[in-house]
């Protein structure tokens, strides 16, 4: 396949009022939600969140309660799962053991009735994309584990479907793999141009490899967006918390418009709420320098340094500041300032600029 993209060919997903309860529990509550044509979209959320019931319902393993699913034009709602004809790889991978790995990519033309010869062809091409090309003939407990997840996604693609829906595949990898397989993806998608609708749960697997992505918990979509906004601006507390590494901190609102902190003035806010929560993040964070006493675009915390951790490329030190609320700072291993020499136990100063901070409503998280 040529390293084009074919977004003409692929369909958007549109979804309005999903709903699904089992019992007096809702798995998904009022969905709404739009997939562009072409997209790689991530469904992100914890253990339960409805991500995984989204995703079968859109493939048609599970019927909602109510609501709408439309592929383009078509509505798919009470369309069963071998007729939406979406590609589809497991968290198992749900590979046949007594097939090859050429007989398993094409068993999705063989349902189709494409011709053997034009079956091998496509498997060739399938096997070609993927970076399998002369394998065909092993069988899957020959392969390894990343071998075995490039056979589901051949699988998935090989009959040249217009959405591809993927539920954690990535997950029984090894981190080593698994950080290379994201990447991997990501150029697959590129080369495909199909329209992706992708599960995890892992939160920097979402902002590597998302166009954009769709936050659940318990089943509604509280934000959606491009992964920088999601990370540079949750709009709420749980958002800030679930993507990436976090410290939360009160504000006080004085004088209208303006929050603080402790005695600083952080920034300003819109809405008629009085309870407001500084967000920082370890990475934003910096032990001061001199320079930074007259700076007014940086924004000073004292605090007594507690431990300092060391994580191969970073150090991430634990400093305690007022009201027994610990501050993370992670910064690299060959970082050289005066904060960073500092001893267990000893005060110093932490600064952060006020660009940097992100303030959101509410009071940490309910």
């Amino acid at each position: 396949m040529k390293d084009t993209e074919h977004t003409s060919t692929a369909l958007p997903i549109r979804i309005r009022d999903l709903t699904k309860r089992y019992g007096q529990m809702y798995a998904l509550k009022s969905v709404d939600l739009d997939v562009h044509s072409g997209e790689f979209l991530t469904l992100l959320g914890p253990s339960g969140s409805g991500k995984t019931t989204l995703l079968m319902a859109i493939a048609g393993f599970n019927r909602p309660d109510s609501g709408s699913i439309r592929f383009g034009d078509k509505e798919v709602i009470l369309t069963p799962p071998h007729k939406r004809d979406v590609g589809m790889v497991f968290q198992s991978y749900a590979l046949f053991p007594h097939m090859t790995v050429a007989q398993n990519i094409a068993f999705p033309l063989k349902l189709r009735g494409v011709s053997v010869a034009e079956r091998a062809g496509r498997v060739e091409e399938a096997l070609e994309t993927v970076q399998l090309s002369g394998l065909g003939d092993r069988n899957i407990d020959q392969l390894s584990g990343g071998q075995r997840q490039r056979v589901a996604l051949a699988r998935a693609f090989v009959f040249g479907p217009r959405i591809l829906l993927m539920d954690e595949p990535l997950s029984a990898l090894d981190k080593k793999l698994r950080e290379r397989m994201q990447i991997e993806l990501k150029h697959l998608h590129r080369k495909l141009g199909v329209t992706t609708v992708y599960v995890t749960h892992d939160q920097r697997e979402a902002l590597t490899m998302s166009d954009r992505i769709a936050v659940i918990n318990h089943g509604e979509l509280v934000q959606l967006d491009t992964p920088e906004v999601i990370y540079n601006r949750p709009a709420s507390a749980f958002v800030a918390d679930f993507i990436g590494e976090s410290t939360m901190l009160p504000l006080t609102r004085q004088g209208g418009n303006s929050v603080f902190l402790y005695d600083q003035k952080i920034g300003t806010v819109e809405g008629p709420g009085t309870d407001w929560t500084l967000v920082v993040r370890p990475e934003r964070l910096f032990f001061a320098g001199k320079q930074d006493q007259s700076d007014d675009t940086k924004v000073i915390m004292t605090g007594i340094l507690q431990e300092t951790v060391f994580q191969g490329e970073s150090e991430m030190a634990l400093v305690g500041i007022a009201d027994d609320t610990e501050l993370a700072v992670r910064f690299g291993t060959g970082a050289q300032s005066d904060g960073t020499k500092a001893q267990v136990g000893q005060q110093v100063a932490i600064v952060f600029h006020r660009d940097d901070a992100i303030i959101i409503p509410g009071h940490g998280l309910t």
